[in-house]
């Protein structure tokens, strides 16, 4: 293998936000009772979300739900959550239910939590 030449750039690609993440209140108080590490996870999706773009990021680290809800799938040795969130206008992912998950399925009750906070803004 033939080794190349190349010369190194001193300057940093900046990355600019194409995304905004929000989180709804009542999400935020439900995300600060999890673990410090899904916790984590939490904010490193985010981070994803916001630099790459919804269509971007896939599996493992999103998925959708039904209609207009995708989910966040965090992951760490404290277990696992999930956050629900629904894309809006102007680029912005709205969070809207974060809960610990304990079975294979989404559990009908966090749909409905994510559903009624979506629907009272």
């Amino acid at each position: 293998m033939k080794k190349q030449n190349t010369t190194h750039n001193s300057q940093k690609a900046i990355i600019v936000p194409t995304w905004t993440v929000c989180i709804h209140p009542q999400a935020e108080l439900e995300l600060q009772k999890q673990a410090p590490d899904l916790q984590a996870r939490f904010v490193h999706i985010a981070q994803l979300l916001e630099t790459f773009g919804p269509q971007q990021v896939g599996m493992p680290h999103i998925r959708p739900l039904q209609g207009k809800l995708w989910e966040m799938r965090m992951m760490g040795r404290d277990g696992i959550a999930r956050a629900i969130y629904v894309a809006l206008e102007n680029r912005r992912l709205l969070v809207l239910h974060v809960f610990v998950k304990k079975t294979a399925n989404t559990p009908r009750q966090a749909l409905l939590t994510a559903s009624k906070r979506w629907e009272s803004l």
